[in-house]
């Protein structure tokens, strides 16, 4: 079977092809769609035989939960019960968005959503065309990320399906997505909220809605491996490319760089293809390497954006090693480094 490819323009959607999609959706059958942060693995969230082709597709573990995504903030009240206070004021200020929420489950969300446990993760993108999209089907959609378990995520419908061709009904093609890094998860069950998972909603813009929110140890560090996640993105290394990925930090650039450039020169005697993932404040300071830049240093959305994609460019360069700059934790940061510590399983090095 070779996945369908339905294109579908945001700026003026052609309700018609995408009612085939979401057709196929409420016949149990996996459809990538497109969303701000990343494309999802979309199958109807009530039917559990069609969340299962999710991580059958996926090649995903079974005790990772996914996400529900719905079209109107209504349909929150069916998915879940004990709705808090301050749940009802981020639903308010930044849905639809790239926030999702972890409540307590109402009786009909199935068990392979949430791997068991008594919560559930909802969230209502901004994406128009995922929208409409979920509007059409008229059933609440689990979407996980469109790629591979623990390959970088895909912010194209090419990605989509180097990784999915063959494996999924169709892909809904509406570009390239904006964000370029998956939602942020708060659990919402417990006081104060905790972050989970940071992505295009900072840990400052929530707080300026609900107050003080708790940072979950295992952003930018590793969960046990007898816990449950509570959300996606937790448990497993994540986000990898083919190559092995080393993250060099230091708080002065000229070191980083430095360093950088002694570990590729070090690799390259050993037989090794090299790429080093810079900024483009620093890319043209490493002569002779296959650099990309992942963006603008002082513009971390820039970064975000691009970090799954530049994965990929290197994958298709056939690198073996990658040395990438770590960026300033702060804000948008956090989340950009949660997936970069996460892809380089946790090979961090000190350029001290």
């Amino acid at each position: 079977m070779k996945t369908k490819v339905i294109k579908i323009n945001p700026l003026n959607i052609d309700m018609q092809e995408l009612k085939e999609a979401a057709e196929a959706l409420r016949a149990g059958r996996v459809v990538a769609i497109p969303t701000e942060t990343v494309y999802g693995l979309g199958a109807n969230a009530l039917d559990p035989g069609a969340v299962e082709s999710i991580f059958r597709a996926k090649g995903r573990p079974s005790d990772n939960p996914l996400i529900v995504h719905i079209a109107d903030k209504e349909k929150v009240y069916e998915l879940t019960e004990n709705i808090p206070e301050k749940a009802l004021l981020l639903m308010d200020k930044l849905w639809p968005g790239p926030l999702t929420l972890v409540l307590k489950k109402s009786s009909i969300i199935p068990g392979i959503i949430t791997a068991g446990l008594e919560t559930v993760a909802i969230r209502m993108p901004e994406h128009p065309v995922a929208r409409e999209l979920i509007r059409l089907a008229a059933v609440p959609v689990a979407a996980p990320s469109a790629n591979v378990s623990g390959r970088p995520s895909t912010t194209t419908a090419q990605h989509v399906l180097d990784d999915m061709d063959g494996k999924i009904e169709m892909v809904v093609d509406a570009g390239s997505c904006r964000v370029g890094l998956e939602s942020t998860v708060l659990d919402v069950t417990v006081e104060p909220p905790v972050l989970l998972r940071p992505g295009g909603v900072t840990p400052g813009q929530i707080e300026k809605i609900i107050g003080p929110i708790d940072i979950d140890k295992t952003i930018l560090g590793k969960i046990s491996s007898e816990n449950t996640p509570k959300s996606p993105g937790m448990k497993y290394t994540h986000y990898s490319p083919k190559a092995h990925v080393v993250i060099v930090r230091s708080e002065d650039r000229q070191k980083q760089v430095y360093r950088i450039t002694a570990l590729a020169q070090a690799s390259e005697r050993e037989g090794k293809k090299v790429g080093i993932c810079a900024t483009d404040q620093t890319k043209a300071e490493y002569h002779g390497f296959e650099t990309l830049s992942m963006g603008d240093r002082y513009k971390p959305e820039t970064i975000a954006a691009r970090l799954f994609s530049l994965l990929r460019e290197f994958d298709d360069k056939g690198v073996d090693i990658i040395f990438a700059e770590a960026v300033d934790e702060h804000e948008v940061g956090l989340a950009i480094m949660n997936r970069m510590v996460k892809a380089a399983g946790y090979d961090i090095i000190q350029a001290e």
